[in-house]
């Protein structure tokens, strides 16, 4: 049940600066002068004890984290004027992506469906509507959420982060430890790195990672029986993560190492289940070293030898399986197997309708809306820019359990309207992708390739545009 907050409260100016100076005590003093929420029923709605809502209201904390910010605008079910005023993406992403020429602020919220749809609207109204957009989703926003420095910063300052798991993965063998690490903390930490890169926070996870890898290196050494084979378990976890950044990263050396490490790591542990979630990052680390056949070779096969086990598969059996399944078509798409391709989808999607639900088992973020997100990532491989926007159109994008799929999901519709030469659409596009997980825009150069291409191929209705969201990300022709 939400708490019962006047819409009125939201529209304050106090309010609204305080939003916007992401001063939550002082946030929480107007819900308490204006909603009588008491400190307990503000806990509750936040997911925060009552001390740590009394430190926050009283000054003993003032530092908020992102995620505590966006868990507080979730319970207090804000509106998305309040949240993006904090830096969040608005709950209703593709009621900024549906221009309607009726309608005076140059929205229609009232239809957005939880669908990836972004329509030509007519000429009436857009440059108003274009104006309407930088405001929301420019320089400012962007700053405020990801706390970057001003444009031209050097490049290489954030690249500490990477040169440090270089660093992990390449060092000899460490030390032994003395006495056996906690199991419990090793745990939390690998939810920890898998959470943060699920929601796209690779800063976050290039932090993370380094002393985790290290720990987790020699922990076996001074472990055996049922704990030695959890640890390694936790390793094939852990460098599943460094593999996925760092081929986000473009870094196919170290991320094939980080990948055989995984793979090794899950045999270590003798679970069938983890040798087969491992094999995915291998096939991705193939694709991306342009091995097609051999990527979607090794996906197939592995994902073959899961279904003869089958009798009454689990969620995590069946998460893994789709999840093999979807990487192996893509590998086929690349490769030009048309066939393969068609095969693997439609097995991915049985598996997906089994399952029954979107899920993140395993930190798969299976279900038959991946299964579809991953229909539009491979109609776009193969040139069929059409038939990815309309893929994209059957989503919801909503019910998808983590940012970094639904990110992944709008740059790849936002390639497929630039292909298809409608640049604002695929402006737009990206720009809310930039909203849900805004690493995914500054952090990634396969993005900042996107946003360049958008820049040189801009018409002139939408050049001025375009280059100026470009200097938001410090991006250059």
């Amino acid at each position: 049940m939400k708490p019962d907050i006047p819409g009125s409260l939201w529209e304050r100016p106090d309010t609204i600066a305080a939003l916007r100076a992401r001063d939550i005590g002082r946030l929480f003093h107007l819900l308490r002068q204006y909603a009588g929420l008491s400190q307990t029923i503000i806990g509750s709605h936040t997911n925060l004890s009552q001390g740590k809502v009394s430190d926050i209201m009283n000054g003993r904390q003032k530092v908020v984290v992102f995620e505590v910010i966006e868990r507080i605008a979730n319970g207090l079910s804000m509106p998305d004027p309040a949240r993006m005023a904090l830096g969040l993406a608005p709950r209703n992403v593709t009621a900024l992506l549906i221009p309607r020429k009726d309608d005076a602020q140059g929205f229609a919220p009232q239809q957005a469906a939880s669908s990836v749809e972004v329509v030509r609207a007519s000429d009436e109204g857009e440059s108003v509507r274009r104006r309407q957009f930088v405001g929301l989703t420019g320089a400012a926003l962007f700053n405020a959420v990801i706390g970057r420095g001003p444009v031209g910063q050097d490049p290489q300052e954030g690249s500490s982060g990477v040169e440090d798991l270089a660093a992990v993965l390449a060092e000899p063998a460490p030390a032994l430890l003395s006495e056996a690490p906690d199991i419990a903390a090793l745990a939390g930490a690998v939810v920890a790195a898998k959470e943060a890169y699920q929601a796209c926070h690779y800063t976050e996870v290039l932090a993370l990672l380094p002393p985790l890898l290290r720990t987790l290196r020699i922990a076996p050494s001074v472990m055996d029986g049922d704990q030695r084979r959890g640890v390694h378990a936790l390793s094939a976890e852990a460098h599943h993560v460094a593999a996925s950044i760092l081929l986000k990263q473009d870094d196919k050396g170290l991320a094939w190492l980080a990948a055989d490490r995984s793979v090794q790591a899950a045999h270590a542990s003798e679970s069938p289940l983890m040798i087969a979630s491992s094999a995915r990052i291998i096939t991705h680390a193939l694709m991306d070293g342009t091995h097609h056949r051999a990527a979607y070779t090794n996906a197939a096969t592995t994902a073959e030898r899961m279904a003869a086990t089958f009798t009454q598969p689990t969620p995590n059996d069946l998460s893994v399986y789709g999840s093999l399944l979807l990487r192996g078509a893509i590998a086929a798409a690349q490769h030009g197997n048309r066939a393969t391709t068609a095969e693997l989808l439609d097995e991915a999607d049985q598996a997906g309708q089994r399952l029954g639900h979107e899920g993140n088992h395993m930190w798969t973020a299976f279900g038959p809306g991946n299964v579809l997100c991953h229909r539009v990532n491979i109609a776009l491989s193969m040139g069929d820019a059409g038939t990815a926007i309309e893929a994209a159109r059957r989503i919801d994008i909503d019910s998808l359990p983590i940012n970094e799929r639904k990110a992944t999901l709008l740059l790849d519709t936002s390639r497929a309207f630039l292909i298809w030469g409608k640049h604002e659409q695929a402006l737009h596009v990206l720009r809310a992708a930039g909203q849900i997980a805004p690493e995914e825009i500054t952090g990634r150069p396969a993005t900042l390739r996107l946003v360049r291409d958008l820049i040189e191929t801009a018409p002139i209705s939408t050049r001025r545009e375009t280059r100026e969201y470009a200097e938001t990300l410090g991006v250059t022709p």
